[in-house]
């Protein structure tokens, strides 16, 4: 059920993605009165799902998830309609109207993105407000998620303070900032140390076989079941217990139950339990194999968590006025972020592009359970993204097409259909590079990561 809700969500999301996009070339080329012959969501690559003809457009829904496209009178695009652009310019072409009209033509997709996110994140900021696990008030550290941080020197309960130059006020503020970063400053028994990260941290994290986050909350034990196999199935034990201590010794976090259970192998030891607000006292056997054969939980929730002490919550409310300012910060952090990831990713020597994911990876950025903020804010990422990538001054992207605009702006020169040509179909190569080396990514990481 959890992976239909995953696809579902992601097909929702790019299919809204995609819509406003081309409606963002679509709005600016009918007011400038350009014809627009075909709007389509999906690819139509011989045959069409659906197709209805208004006017002077074809509306439809093709068969190939890869995106969606408009098809603009009198423009060299993916279509490579040459044949039409051999013929005598008409007045509702795109090629016939002023540059300052086709740049923005040329922009409104990534205008529209960039809206979008916005939109959301306004509304996120007044509907939801922010909820942050307050950093300063986390005693015991983080538990290490990742065994590559582990081999680069950190330990399970480093408390992370600094991620590169960015004080970490906020939890969130560790795994949002980490990628690009050169250095992490933690305490460890009460001493501040600063460990460097490898230049080709990324590039090693994504070749890694090892899977999970960077830091993680430490939480404690709370029981989920406990199997028909359990020596323990017929104990006083029950959903959402949280086992306090063992054996007279404190069991403050789940990750610490490894090396208590180690002292007490095929042994029956006594241990509380906390059962709402009652405290519970069982004798629970350990096997042979150090182990209560009982299933926890990945977590608890934050009221449980800060109810017991392991953290504050700071909760933000804005006004619909404020929610203008809290969405604008929203979106600018994000932007900023993401431009910071293409840089690293740019750079050979950091490995970044080894994570350079496709549509499988895309796919992983929703949950595989629905939950509205979730989906909205992952929704605005994708729009900042998909809008950032439609700048890059590739030919077939909306980047190249402005790039040759701004040139014909300035020079006063406008770029041959021929030389058009040329560039469309260089830059559509250099796309089908991109998206087989992205989903190659992939598959390599399914079947050997």
């Amino acid at each position: 059920m959890g992976i239909i809700i995953q696809i579902s969500q992601f097909l929702l999301g790019l299919s809204l993605l995609i819509i406003l996009h081309e409606l963002g070339h679509f709005i600016p080329a009918k007011l400038f009165g350009t014809r627009v012959e075909k709007f389509y969501l999906f690819f139509d690559v011989k045959f069409s799902l659906f197709k209805k003809k208004i006017g002077e457009t074809v509306y439809g829904i093709g068969w190939l998830p890869l995106g969606g496209y408009v098809k603009i009178s009198g423009m060299i695009d993916e279509s490579m309609d040459t044949e039409a652009m051999a013929e005598e310019p008409k007045s509702w072409e795109f090629r016939s109207k002023p540059t300052w009209q086709r740049l923005i033509i040329m922009l409104g997709g990534v205008i529209v993105n960039f809206i979008l996110a916005y939109v959301i994140y306004f509304f996120l900021s007044f509907v939801y407000g922010d909820r942050f696990k307050d950093a300063a008030t986390i005693q015991d550290g983080y538990v290490v998620e990742h065994p590559l941080l582990l081999d680069i020197g950190f330990k399970t309960g480093d408390n992370v303070t600094k991620v590169g130059d960015y004080d970490v006020k906020y939890v969130s503020d560790i795994t949002g900032n980490i990628i690009g970063a050169e250095t992490v400053t933690f305490i460890r028994d009460g001493v501040e140390q600063t460990i460097t990260l490898p230049e080709d941290f990324l590039g090693q994290l994504s070749s890694s076989k090892g899977r999970g986050g960077f830091f993680g909350m430490r939480y404690p034990f709370v029981v989920s079941s406990v199997p028909d196999s359990s020596l323990n199935k017929s104990a006083n034990i029950k959903d959402k217990d949280i086992i306090r201590t063992i054996g007279g010794r404190d069991l403050k976090y789940m990750d610490q139950i490894g090396s208590i259970l180690n002292d007490f192998k095929g042994q029956e030891v006594g241990v509380t339990l906390l059962r709402g607000d009652e405290i519970i006292t069982e004798k629970l056997k350990v096997d042979n194999d150090a182990k209560l054969v009982i299933v926890p939980y990945g977590g608890a929730g934050p009221k449980t968590m800060e109810k017991l002490g392991y953290y504050k919550m700071i909760t933000k409310k804005y006004s619909f006025g404020e929610s203008f300012g809290a969405g604008y910060n929203k979106f600018t952090t994000q932007m900023g972020k993401y431009f910071g990831q293409l840089k690293v990713i740019g750079d050979v020597k950091t490995g970044a592009y080894k994570g350079v994911g496709g549509f499988y990876a895309i796919l992983n950025v929703f949950p595989d359970f629905w939950d509205p903020q979730t989906f909205w804010k992952t929704v605005a990422f994708l729009s900042i993204m998909l809008g950032v990538l439609n700048l890059l001054p590739i030919p077939a992207l909306d980047g190249g097409h402005v790039m040759f605009l701004l040139y014909e702006m300035i020079s006063g020169r406008k770029p041959s259909d021929k030389f058009m040509e040329y560039a469309q179909t260089v830059g559509f190569f250099i796309l089908i590079a991109l998206v087989l080396f992205a989903n190659g990514n992939d598959i390599f990481k399914a079947i050997f990561n």
